[in-house]
């Protein structure tokens, strides 16, 4: 199953002078099976670029649950017709990472950051969530420096405070 918003999402990302300038962000939603091999590539090196080398912490991203999740993308084509992964999430089904669904692997792109992609991406994310399995609960691990990004979008922390990979998380939930 694919999932497709049909109008891209307009949202300013940093040029090479730090300046915001407007992009037109189009999104995708993704079962494993049905990424193909330049997207997963894509996908797993945003994660690590990110994870691994931006945050320097050294830890198995692959952790044996992508092959069950969708995969949101968040995708700007350059004037040659280059795709460019700007922004990327995968979607839990219920039962999986925890009791609830949940939106984990949250990640952007550093050239992309500054304009709101990592708001639209979890606005896209939840509207996904609940498109799919419908409205329903949504629990997070969130890094602990994030809470007041994730409160925008409705999650609260639900006072269970956890290091994983040495990063101080907490568990969020969006009813």
């Amino acid at each position: 199953m694919t999932l497709s918003t049909p109008i891209p999402t307009p949202v300013a990302a940093q040029s090479p002078a730090d300046k915001p300038v407007a992009v037109d962000v189009s999104w995708r939603c993704l079962p494993f099976a049905d990424l193909g091999v330049a997207e997963l590539y894509a996908v797993l090196q945003l994660r690590s670029a990110v994870f691994v080398v931006e945050q320097a912490c050294v830890f198995l991203d692959m952790d044996g649950l992508d092959a069950q999740c969708l995969h949101v993308l968040g995708e700007v084509v350059d004037a040659d017709g280059t795709v460019h992964l700007h922004a990327s999430t995968r979607l839990v089904p219920p039962g999986l990472a925890f009791a609830e669904a949940s939106i984990g692997r949250v990640v952007t792109a550093p050239a992309a950051r500054g304009g709101g992609i990592g708001h639209a991406l979890m606005a896209e994310s939840v509207r996904l969530l609940h498109a799919l399995w419908g409205p329903q609960p949504i629990r997070i691990g969130a890094q602990a420096h994030l809470e007041a990004f994730y409160n925008r979008h409705g999650f609260v922390s639900d006072d269970k405070p956890y290091i994983e990979d040495g990063i101080p998380h907490l568990e969020m939930i969006r009813r």
